[in-house]
This record gives C-alpha cells, structure tokens and sequence, in this order.
C-alpha cells in the first residue's frame, strides 16, 4: 500500500462520480461495457460492506439521442432540407434520465444489486428539512444495501443555463458530489474521469505528467488546462475545483480513469494510481515527482556520454558492476526473499514465483555472464557496408547505439541485470520497468548498478519505472524515446503497440515445439525434452509442445519418455491423435502457454506435417527438431518461420543428433 494512500484502510462510505465521457461513448450512445464494469465494481464493493453511492452523469445526453431520433421521425423531406436547432437541454434530460436510470436499474439486477433513484436541485438544498431528509432516505437504503443514484434534476432545474451558469450550492454533477461528500459524511470522494488522473498540461501533450498527489501551493500555478469535456459541463477544471472544495472540507478525493475495469477497487487497495487530494497533503513529506519527459531526457543525455567515451572504460564500467552484485549479494538476496514471501502470501501461481526467485549461485552467474559480455566485441563503430557513390565520395553504413530504451519486462529481477548490462556494452540510455512482484528487487538491483556507473557518465543512464501509471506517459515520447521492447502477455505487447508512435519490438507469446523424429536417437531426446520443459519450465523458451513422428507410436523410447515426464511432475495432455492413441487428457488449445510444469504431446505424420503443426499454432519463438536424418534436421531448419537461425551438432560417442533451433532476441 502506497503510503500516502493509508487512509484508505479507515474508508467506508464512498461516493462515486461517473461523469458523462465516461457512460457515453465518442457518437453519444450508452458505453455499456464501463457501465457494466462500474456496475461489477460497485457489486463487489457492497459485498465486502462498503457503503457506496453513485453521482451519475448522462441523461441529457441519452436524451438528446432518443429526441433527435423521435424528430428525425416525424420529419418531413423538406424538414430535413431545414437548419436543424439544437434541442432544448431540459427537455433532453427529461427524456434520458428514465432510460438511464432503466439501464443502471438492468445492470444491477443481474448483479443481484438493488439500486434507488434519487433526483435532486440546486435549490432544495437551501432548506435545512430537505437536507435532514435526505440523510435519513439515504441511510435507510444503504442500511438494506440498496445502492442510491443521484442526479441533477436538469429538467426542472431553476438554474437558467445549465451548461454555463455555475451560481448556486451546486453548478453540475461533480460539485453535487462534492456537496453530497459532504451532506453525507462520505469517507472517500472518487471522481471517473476519462483520463488516468490530474495532469500538469493536457495529457496529449509530450511534455505533460500525471500529478499522483495534489498540493494546491505547489500544483495550482503550474498546471495548464485544455478544452473541457466533449460532452460533459467542465471537463478536468470542474473536477479539480470540487476536489478541492471536498479535500478542503475533510473528505480525501481520487481523480481516476473510468475506462480501466478495476481502478476503483485498486483505489480501495491504497495503489497509487489516479490523483489524490487530501487535506492534510501539503503537509506530507512527498518525495520529488521525476516526471516521464525528465526521466527519458536524463538518460538520453547520460547515453550520449556513455557513448563518447573508449570501449574499454564501457568494459570497465561492466566489470565494476559484475564485482558490485557479488559484493551486495547478501542485501540483494533480504530483497528478492521478501518479494517471494508477498507474492506467496498474496496467492500468486507457482511459475510466477519460480520467475521471481533469484536461486543460490544466481547472482554469481549473472556476474560472470556480464564478464563475458565484457570481454566481447565491441559492437559500436564496425562498418557493416561501404559503397562508393562517386568519385571521392563513400557512403558508410556503420553499427551504432539505438539511443533511448523502454522495456516492460516481467517478474524476473535477473532480466534487469542482463537488460542494463547489454543497453551498457552498446551504448544504450535504457528505461525500465518490471513487474510490481519483484519490486524490493529491482529497486536493489537498480541501485547497485547505477551505484557502479561513474559520474562521468551519470547514473541517470539507466531509469526504474516503478508505477504502471508513468507508461501512458512514456509512450508518447516518441521525441525523446527510441524504441519499446515489451516482455509479457499478449495483451500486453497489443496495448502498448496500439498506444504510441514509438517503433515497439514486440514478441507476446512463447509456444515453443520440439519434435522428435523417426531417426531420433531416443536417449538422446529424453534428454533434450526433459531438460526444455523441467529446468526452466516458467521460461518463455521452455517446451509447450512435443510432437512425436508417428512410427514412434508404441515404442518402449516414448513410453520411457512420458514416464519420466511425468515422475518430474509434468502433467500431460494430448492433441485429437495423441489423446485417443496414448489416453491422456485432451488440451484445450494448441495455442497455449503453460509457463508451468504441463506439456501438450501430438503425434504428426513427418517432419513436413511437424513444420505445418508449428506454423499454425506456433509464435515464432523457439522451436527445435531432434532427428539423426541430416536431410529432415535441414528441412526442418529451411521451413519453419524464424527470424534467427542456427544448428549444432551433439556427439555422444558414436551417437550423432543434429538439432536446429531458431530464436528472438531478448
């Protein structure tokens, strides 16, 4: 839990605001996929006895749909042919708000929800009765767990231009529900906007960053507003202005995104995500927010140092390193143990802690890795081509840094050393960020090895990301940022592709193959098959699929092999052939990785039905065939898709088997 987030443990009563970008989609109709995931949040939350209360937003504009239809209608051709006026904003919230409250009423009841409309203007609150009332109507639904839904009454509101007049106790949705936070004692106000958080210029601009903790002395001359909502009254200032009024009054407030299905419940979690406004906040010893821009600047600027100077003080500089990890083994080793004991206590599955855990003699193999890597070649200022364009004048095409990384990583802690180790030996300014399990160890880790880099150089060369939050920001630096390297799901890689300018190097899935041909040596590939699925079966290059050369069908070799994978603890399902000849359970996809100790087996006719297997249910990643028939291992190497290739050969007395494999980088 974040700290300045620790209030949330003391929250009972919370009110929530969902403004009308959020319920409406961009051509104005209902967004009923928010409105179901706000609604699935809301269910959740009353069950583990919140008492929460909806502000929502968005009649008028379900209205103005539904009339236009109507007038649409009842329209003559030559109506039509006629400037259209726009319709009257009472009459438009008259006519939404029953629809929506119809909709919220629908979503509820399949949630097994109760939900109360409760309609409410600006004027009624002048009196002290209508306000004792509503305590009382209030409490007496939230007592029986129904979930109370206000709204401005637009419709019979006094207010003469609801969209411009803000006179009165309350000018729009987002200052009633300040107003209401405060009515009803709420213990936490959360505001849905359609943008993560509080931003300190509008969030498309490169420059702008998410403001997590609002302090009026110090965020209110520096921030810069845009338009306002596209559908809405006021936009991001409206927010910001009720915030302020509630926080002031002593009820803490949080600005987050209404599109992400969970940010409320991770609001009640204490992650810092969103903006908060807290009263008590500009007294908080906040530490000094490192903006996105500043962060990537920094390191495009230590990159530009690092790669001035000699190839031997970059070897240096890893060498320094690789003796840094050994010498901080013991603290590094405190961090990484309490990482694995919270993801074990949390419920996490047992791949994802075989990822996180640094193992005894680990850390001095990644410092004798990063020696070897020292010791390589430079890779900087070789001449890959040179072509004489004229007379005098030649053309070089020469090897040189890329500039400035991003790689989103996953839980593995090593992956940050080898990463920082290889953006160093060639050049690279580098951005980092690792999944939240391995927190403690990549922050030791990062410390240790930036602690090693001199200052000649800076140690803003390499910079931890430590909030999923700063992503969004990061990828619109397309100025300063120079390529982005995802490693984890497939949803993952597709979100980050779909959200930035920058130049991504992408690779979601690990469906890994090995195929075990007639010619095989059995011995031999037992080996190869229990060492790719038992010694690193969370690996993204750990078998996921074995398929099998039909004459080997019945043999005593793959009889022995599944016997000893399954004496490993590796539960084994089979393809349409390989379930019904070997009665093991059917898989439920061949596009499936396990990450776990669980294999699928498929029996395949030759190596051409092999390739065949693998091209429509492979990712491309790493796939290996085990065969003594020189010509099927070269087959093999030819056909499958790769994007790198090699082969070897493994001589075991007068045993020969060639392997071919093809793999990604990183």
């Amino acid at each position: 839990m974040d700290p300045t987030r620790a209030f949330v443990k003391d929250v009972k009563r919370v009110i929530i605001k969902v403004g009308t970008a959020v319920v409406t989609r961009t051509d104005g109709r209902l967004a009923l996929g928010r409105l179901g995931a706000l609604c699935e949040q809301v269910k959740e939350l009353n069950s583990r006895g919140f008492e929460v209360i909806l502000v929502t937003s968005g009649a008028v504009g379900v209205g103005r749909q539904r009339l236009r239809y109507r007038r649409l209608l009842n329209s003559s051709f030559a109506d039509l042919q006629k400037p259209q006026l726009e319709l009257d904003g009472k009459a438009c919230a008259a006519a939404g708000q029953s629809g929506l409250m119809a909709l919220y009423d629908a979503l509820f009841s399949q949630l097994d929800v109760a939900s109360s409309q409760l309609l409410v203007t600006d004027s009624e609150f002048k009196h002290p009765d209508f306000r004792m009332q509503l305590i009382q109507t209030v409490n007496s639904l939230i007592a029986l767990r129904v979930i109370p839904v206000f709204n401005e009454n637009d419709a019979i509101s006094t207010r003469k231009a609801p969209y411009e007049d803000s006179s009165g106790i309350f000018w729009d949705n987002d200052s009633l529900a300040a107003l209401l936070a405060l009515e009803l004692k709420a213990d936490l106000l959360v505001l849905l906007s359609d943008v993560e958080g509080l931003y300190s210029a509008p969030p498309g601009e490169p420059h702008s960053r998410i403001i997590h903790t609002y302090i009026k002395e110090r965020h209110q001359g520096e921030i810069t507003f845009g338009d306002k909502s596209r559908v809405g009254r006021g936009g991001m200032t409206a927010k910001v202005k009720s915030a302020v009024y509630a926080a002031s009054a002593g009820t803490p407030v949080v600005i987050i995104s209404g599109f992400a299905t969970d940010s409320i419940i991770k609001v009640l979690q204490g992650e810092r995500i969103g903006t908060l406004f807290h009263q008590d906040a500009h007294l908080w010893a906040l530490p000094k927010e490192v903006g996105a821009h500043e962060m990537a600047v920094s390191a495009r600027e230590c990159s530009r140092r690092l790669q001035s100077v000699s190839s031997e003080d970059r070897r240096k500089i890893l060498l320094d390193i690789a003796d840094a990890l050994e010498a901080n083994e013991k603290s590094i080793r405190i961090e990484n143990e309490a990482d694995v004991a919270a993801a074990q206590q949390a419920g996490y599955e047992n791949s994802l802690i075989s990822r996180l855990t640094l193992k005894p003699g680990k850390i001095s193999s990644l410092a004798k890795s990063i020696r070897i890597l020292a010791d390589m070649e430079d890779p900087i200022g070789h001449v890959l081509k040179r072509t004489e364009l004229a007379d005098g004048l030649v053309l070089e095409k020469t090897s040189c840094p890329l500039g400035v990384l991003l790689i989103v990583f996953e839980s593995r802690p090593d992956a940050l050393v080898q990463i920082a180790s290889l953006a160093i030996r060639s050049g690279n300014g580098l951005l980092l960020k690792g999944g939240k399990e391995a927190m403690r160890s990549n922050a030791i880790l990062h410390k240790v090895i930036t602690g090693a880099i001199p200052d000649t150089v800076g140690e803003k060369l390499i910079g931890l990301v430590t909030s999923r939050d700063e992503i969004p920001e990061l990828l619109k630096l397309d100025d300063v940022i120079d390529l982005v390297i995802p490693r984890g799901s497939n949803k993952l890689v597709t979100q980050i592709k779909e959200s930035t300018k920058i130049p991504v190097l992408g690779h979601a899935d690990g469906i890994c193959h090995v195929y075990i041909d007639k010619s095989a040596d059995m011995d031999m590939a037992k080996r190869i098959v229990l060492d790719a699925k038992i010694d690193y079966p969370a690996a993204c290059n750990a078998m996921e699929t074995l398929l099998i050369h039909k004459d080997l069908l019945k043999t005593k070799g793959l009889n022995d092999l599944i016997v000893q994978l399954r004496g490993q603890g590796v539960t084994i399902y089979g393809g349409p052939r390989a379930s019904i000849e070997l009665d093991i359970p059917r898989a439920h996809s061949f596009h499936h990785e396990y990450n776990s100790m669980a294999c699928t087996i498929e029996i395949v006719d030759d190596v051409h039905a092999a390739i065949d297997h693998i091209h429509r249910h492979g990712s491309a990643h790493t796939d290996c065939v085990v065969a003594k028939d020189l010509d099927v291992a070269e087959i093999f190497l030819r056909q499958v898709d790769r994007i790198l290739r090699g082969s070897g050969q493994v001589v075991d007395g007068d045993k020969e088997v060639i392997y071919t494999h093809k793999n990604l980088p990183l």
